[in-house]
């Protein structure tokens, strides 16, 4: 098959190198700059899998403006939707002009929309357009595992419920190395839907620990040993419960948000819970920065986790951005940043520099690297893990 694939982030460059041994693929963006380091094997994704399949899969890379979708039979628009605080929704702009596109040229293709978007678009999208191939598939990929989580997928989404479809999922499957993956087929509001609840639902259990190691901290208790108490019940389960400064990343901040607009005047009380709890947590860690105020405060990595390559939307950012209406001395370590500042903050180039100039280290996540002087660290990664 001859499959495009619009927008070179980690949701788009995974799709691509997981069809690519099998299919003729393109990836496509309209940053060269981003298209030139993956053709140079440069790519910044810290993502293990896609680095080594960039050396050893053939992938063809175009320009957005000198893109071609005449002979294509399915186009995968992965490109950002960024939440929109204003209109309470996200920017699906990129998306809808996508299809443009595609549809100027081509009026056979299949066109599944990996971007998040807001319930209802998809069915939109179909009558703007007078075409029907256009469908919703979910992605649950994470930053840092986003390839691993193709080859082994959770399950299998179509929002789409036409014969004709079947085809997409087989060759997800027959490119995974999971061949009893379960595939689901529903209208895309199902789909739509179930993007957004899923990822509600992780931010609700990250809010839920750090409420918890809030609690735990102030009262003088052990967090290790509570989480482990509750979590040997098989309803809650050992997993997805390591405290941290609070839900980041590029998905779960905007996602939540958007499924609260989408409730309007339905009645609810802990998705509104959920979107609160995230700014609550960032204040209890500021609180703690405060303490401090009179010595040089270090911030160990803006990253959310050590397996992300951006720090887009992290919690740690955000609570820069809150201590900027405090006289507080800060210098930061953030080795993806090559500017000399970052928010007026000075950047030390040098971790044992770094480690020299601050008086106290705070770190969303433990690193072995600062472990010579963990006895100035104040973090919360309880487990010590990226989980």
């Amino acid at each position: 098959m001859k499959i495009k694939v619009i927008g070179a982030g980690y949701v788009g460059i995974a799709n691509a190198l997981l069809f690519a041994p099998y299919h003729e693929v393109s990836l496509i963006d309209i940053d060269q700059s981003k298209l030139d380091a993956i053709q140079n094997k440069q790519c910044k994704y810290t993502d293990e899998l896609i680095q080594s399949s960039l050396l050893n899969v053939n992938l063809s890379l175009e320009h957005v403006s000198t893109v071609s979708y005449l002979e294509a039979n399915l186009v995968i628009i992965a490109t950002p939707t960024d939440f929109n605080e204003e209109s309470h929704e996200f920017n699906s702009e990129s998306v809808e002009l996508s299809i443009k596109a595609v549809l100027d040229s081509n009026s056979k293709a299949w066109i599944m929309i990996k971007s998040t978007i807001p319930v209802g678009f998809t069915d939109r999208m179909k009558e703007k357009f007078k075409y029907e191939r256009i469908l919703f598939s979910p992605e649950f990929l994470r930053e840092g595992l986003a390839l691993y989580d193709n080859l082994y997928p959770s399950r299998i989404i179509l929002g789409d419920t036409q014969a004709n479809v079947g085809f997409i999922a087989s060759i997800y499957l027959n490119a995974s190395l999971k061949k009893d993956c379960p595939v689901l087929y529903m209208d895309s509001r199902h789909a739509e839907s179930i993007k957004l609840f899923s990822n509600t639902y992780l931010a609700l259990r990250i809010s839920f620990f750090n409420e918890l190691d809030s609690y735990a901290e102030i009262q003088n208790l052990n967090t290790a040993i509570l989480i482990k108490g509750i979590g040997l019940d098989s309803r809650i389960g050992n997993h997805y419960n390591n405290p941290s400064f609070g839900y980041g990343g590029y998905c779960l901040p905007k996602d939540s948000k958007q499924l609260l607009s989408q409730y309007g005047t339905i009645p609810q009380n802990i998705i509104s819970a959920v979107v609160n709890a995230n700014q609550t947590r960032k204040s209890f860690i500021l609180s703690h920065i405060l303490e401090h105020r009179h010595q040089v405060i270090g911030i160990y990595r803006l990253s959310m986790k050590k397996k992300a390559d951006n720090y887009r939307n992290s919690a740690i950012v955000d609570v820069l951005k809150m201590c900027e209406s405090y006289p507080l001395n800060i210098v930061i370590y953030e080795p993806q940043i090559e500017e000399e500042s970052f928010m007026g903050y000075t950047v030390v180039k040098d971790l044992e520099s770094f480690k020299q100039k601050s008086d106290w280290i705070i770190a969303n996540r433990w690193d072995e690297e600062i472990k010579d002087c963990r006895d100035k660290v104040y973090t919360r990664d309880i487990f010590e893990n990226d989980l």
